[in-house]
């Protein structure tokens, strides 16, 4: 158990106390707050198990997920393996119930399409599962990874997973190794939540172009795909805007086409997930189009800023 640096120490000294004489539990106070990453490694660099689990502290796991991510850790060739993501808070709001449907899709979609190749680009950091060996011998490179000069300090589950499929490790996902993990109930939280991961997938998707020759071509198709298709969506609205500018005429082809292609989308995962409710999840596509399209297009902007914006 690691105290980054915590400010209310008298407060905790009652748990530590009362933890104190289990040989399972070794306490370790840092100084001062050297943040996620670094305690991170103060925790690995101190521990003895050849499985490393990382779980976030507002996430809570099934009883079973730890067999189950180590039974996928059994073939030597795997160095990190995640479970399937899902909204603690799911009823809380609007917010949550899309953004529990937006987890099923980054799963069952993206990650489990990269599993068939070994190449998982990001093993979530609520939970994922890590070779100790192989973490160890990447550690250095981990804990100094820099853009432009200066520490690159979040994104680390990213950044973890890229180091690994560059030194040859597999990746993987157990769609059945269940997390639950507390998601933004307000748009503002959420805005900043994706504004940081917009700047490590844009820093980290660089990182990785060098070993997407290595990996089977799926791989890079899907990496274009998720950059590309972002362009062409927000060169599409562009384009729709201009027509309404200059013409005052509106875009109906651009607005059906669009329309479209979201509601085959939300239908067959509706199919695959034997659940109505992702027919809702047509609401993404207004959000993705107002808001995230603009704040990816300011991340990428602002890819120097390191800043976790949520503390």
């Amino acid at each position: 158990v690691v105290d980054d640096g915590s400010k209310n120490r008298d407060a905790v000294v009652a748990q530590r106390a009362a933890y104190a004489d289990d040989e399972r539990f070794n306490f370790t106070i840092l100084p001062k707050n050297v943040g996620k990453r670094k305690a991170q490694i103060a925790a690995v660099t101190q521990s003895s198990g050849d499985l490393i689990l990382n779980v976030d502290s507002d996430t809570t796991i099934a009883p079973d997920v730890v067999s189950k991510l180590a039974h996928k850790m059994r073939d030597p060739a795997v160095g990190a393996v995640m479970g399937q993501m899902k909204a603690s808070n799911q009823a809380d709001t609007w917010l949550t119930r899309l953004i529990d449907m937006e987890y099923w899709l980054a799963c069952n979609e993206e990650r489990a399409a990269q599993a068939r190749f070994g190449a998982v680009m990001c093993c979530c950091g609520p939970c994922a599962m890590y070779r100790r060996s192989a973490m160890l011998s990447l550690l250095d490179q981990y804990e100094t990874q820099l853009y432009r000069g200066k520490p690159s300090d979040f994104g680390e589950d990213r950044h973890l997973t890229i180091l690994m499929l560059s030194a040859g490790f597999r990746t993987e996902y157990v769609p059945t190794a269940i997390a639950a993990t507390v998601v933004p109930d307000t748009m503002g939280v959420y805005l900043r939540q994706q504004l940081r991961w917009a700047r490590s997938t844009f820093r980290d998707t660089l990182l990785a172009l060098p070993i997407l020759p290595g990996l089977d071509r799926y791989l890079t198709l899907d990496v274009i795909g998720q950059n590309g298709g972002l362009l062409l969506l927000a060169l599409s609205v562009l384009t729709g805007i201009g027509q309404f500018a200059l013409t005052a005429t509106v875009p109906w082809w651009t607005i059906l086409v669009i329309g479209s292609m979201t509601l085959v989308r939300c239908s067959v995962v509706a199919y695959r997930a034997r659940e109505l409710r992702f027919l809702g999840f047509a609401l993404h596509t207004l959000v993705n189009i107002f808001l995230l399209i603009p704040l990816k297009a300011y991340a990428l902007c602002t890819l120097s800023n390191s800043e976790w914006l949520s503390r």
